[in-house]
């Protein structure tokens, strides 16, 4: 198995579901500032230009979300998706809530503060789309109240993916003002097989 990653990014999802399984996996650093993402070679793994992409024999798969859940469908026996229909429902939701709710506002920050080029760049729009992911960020932290876990007693995949989300978040001072948001991301964090944070990822390309 081969991940194909960049430190930041959404890489360290897969990277935490490989290390809470326990499998092994080769890795494969992908310098997109140096725009390696866009040789020929990598765009045939992923014509979108984007990482990760897991190799797993003749599978190609791209989506952090659709890496994750196919690790944990992989290893059924580790845990990290529930077997009962109905909480596995609530892990999909949980990840689409994430990837939807969550993840796009932050996207748009980021483009409009330093991804796209200063000419197409809204400022006006980033208030905004603070504004919509705190919204959201307030419904995670009441489901949160007296939760260990996203989704049942145990982590699951959704946890890998929330907590990533919330500590992009938290690196533009986002989740000021959610206690329960910032005591589950560190508890997630603590784990002993927890992934990079993102600052520690950016620190280690300086490295």
């Amino acid at each position: 198995m081969k991940l194909y990653e960049f430190a930041p990014t959404r890489s360290i999802r897969v990277r935490w579901a490989l290390q809470e399984l326990g499998v092994d996996f080769e890795t494969v650093q992908v310098n997109l500032r140096a725009g390696e993402n866009r040789r020929p070679e990598f765009l045939k793994l992923n014509p979108a230009g984007k990482l990760p992409v897991l190799v797993d024999g003749d599978l190609v798969l791209t989506e952090s979300v659709a890496i994750v859940l196919y690790l944990a469908e992989k290893y059924p026996e580790k845990g990290l998706l529930p077997t009962d229909p109905r909480e596995r429902a609530k892990v999909n939701q949980w990840l689409l809530f994430a990837a939807t709710e969550l993840e796009q506002p932050l996207w748009r920050i980021a483009r409009n503060k330093f991804l796209y080029p200063e000419d197409k760049r809204q400022p006006g729009d980033i208030p905004v789309a603070c504004e919509d992911f705190k919204a959201m960020a307030d419904v995670l932290e009441k489901h949160m109240d007296q939760r260990q876990f996203v989704v049942g007693d145990s982590v699951t995949v959704a946890d890998l993916v929330m907590a990533y989300t919330l500590d992009w978040a938290n690196e533009i001072h986002l989740l000021d003002g959610f206690p329960q948001l910032r005591a589950y991301m560190d508890r997630m964090y603590a784990r002993p097989h927890a992934a990079p944070r993102i600052a520690q990822a950016f620190a280690s390309l300086k490295a």
